[in-house]
């Protein structure tokens, strides 16, 4: 029997996070069920919400902000999250902040170095006001920081974590990855960390301070491949499409495309070389083990790619995976990813809506994470700036009305 109660719910977080490393995090959790409330400063102060494209009743826009239009960014980042303003700045702000803290089993923050303390909401404070809160911290190179004056940025970690080194052509250049894998990966982690230290609350009562780096992250998945140790045998450290120490095994051009192949095992490497009219080939000393295709992956994906660039994708796909097991499909595009009917109804991926903008035929992230007992999915569209503030300061807090008209009067919240 499924169950109405998501798997995070009764956990409520606070949620000091901008851009995307944070607001990841803090979205994976309320996802799961989390009650996340999310803190900004009067106004605004996430540089998410000024991100190009803006959509809204007039369509796309990649110009400026228009009135009554939102960030997709902020769209696609802000959902089952409560919206709530308060100036950290300012000493009211500060002790609202504490009895938020009070009342709250996460924090998560990724602001910059030293930023928290200067605000006096650092890690130290709020165990101070809260010893069983969870701390979750994401910062791009660790605190403190052996380069405090460079900005964590994605392009920065993936050119300090040696990651961009390993990708790309072999006679290229080094590549960023198509997409901002420190900040996606991170707050994964995070989500692990956070997830951890509620284990060891419920058994033990104590609250702690969980810490990621993105440079950390990035390095600890380059360190999966032993690139020293290839590098010393003499293997390249960027290889483009091509794995070669499990070759065949990469991607290889059609008349209409690209297919990714991956053949290493020794029965499907045979059923390969069948399929290119070259049964010999699973027996030539060259290519019969696994470590002597390495050494010759060149030849051998020379090879497969002569064969295959004379062939549509449906045709290679058809023969090798259809007709004989061999791993094999179609590289296809973001869009029809994105249009995937079965991914839509796997909730990986989603279409992005508003109450006041309606359906934006946008596609967002959805939760690829499917429990069998109980929901989780980001199916609550992302809030209007401060629109939980009655709420959570009401509610939470007990503030009368009269008090949040002079807060708002005074700039506070």
């Amino acid at each position: 029997m499924t169950s109405s109660v998501r798997p995070l719910q009764g956990i409520r977080v606070l949620d000091l996070t901008v851009a995307l490393s944070g607001p990841y995090g803090s979205l994976l959790l309320g996802g799961m069920g989390a009650e996340v409330i999310r803190v900004e400063a009067p106004g605004g102060s996430d540089i998410a919400r000024t991100n190009p494209p803006f959509v809204g009743a007039g369509g796309v826009n990649f110009g400026a902000c228009r009135e009554g239009q939102e960030s997709l960014t902020n769209l696609n980042r802000g959902r089952n999250k409560k919206s709530i303003t308060l100036d950290l700045k300012s000493p009211k702000g500060r002790e609202l902040f504490l009895q938020l803290a009070r009342e709250s089993d996460v924090l998560i923050e990724n602001m910059s170095e030293g930023t928290t303390a200067r605000l006096g909401v650092d890690y130290d404070a709020v165990c101070a006001a809260n010893p069983k809160i969870v701390y979750a911290s994401i910062k791009a190179f660790g605190e403190p920081s052996t380069t405090p004056q460079l900005k964590g940025m994605d392009i920065i970690v993936q050119a300090l974590s040696g990651i961009m080194e390993v990708t790309g052509e072999q006679d290229g250049p080094p590549t960023r990855w198509g997409l901002p894998i420190a900040d996606l990966v991170a707050p994964m982690f995070a989500v692990n960390g956070i997830l951890a230290a509620l284990i060891h609350r419920g058994r033990t009562g104590e609250g702690q301070r969980v810490e990621v780096s993105m440079l950390d992250c990035l390095a600890s998945l380059v360190a999966e491949e032993h690139f020293d140790v290839m590098g010393e045998a003499g293997f390249p450290r960027r290889s483009g499409n091509f794995q070669d120490r499990l070759a065949p095994f990469g991607v290889y051009p059609t008349t209409h495309g690209h297919v990714a192949i991956v053949a290493f095992s020794p029965e499907w490497f045979a059923s390969l070389a069948g399929a290119l009219g070259q049964p010999d080939l699973a027996t030539d000393p060259r290519y019969a083990s696994r470590g002597e295709r390495m050494k010759h992956a060149g030849d051998i994906n020379a090879i497969i790619s002569a064969w295959t660039c004379t062939r549509t994708s449906a045709q290679v796909v058809h023969e090798l995976l259809e007709r004989r097991g061999v791993p094999c499909a179609a590289v296809r595009t973001p869009e029809q990813v994105l249009r995937d009917p079965v991914l839509h109804g796997r909730g990986a991926v989603m279409k992005l809506s508003h109450p006041r903008l309606g359906d934006t035929h946008a596609v967002g992230m959805g939760l690829p994470i499917r429990f069998s007992r109980t929901p989780s999915q980001f199916d609550q569209p992302a809030p209007e700036l401060g629109s939980a503030n009655a709420q959570v300061y009401g509610d939470l807090l007990r503030l009368g009305a009269r008090e949040l008209e002079a807060l708002q009067a005074q700039g506070v919240i």
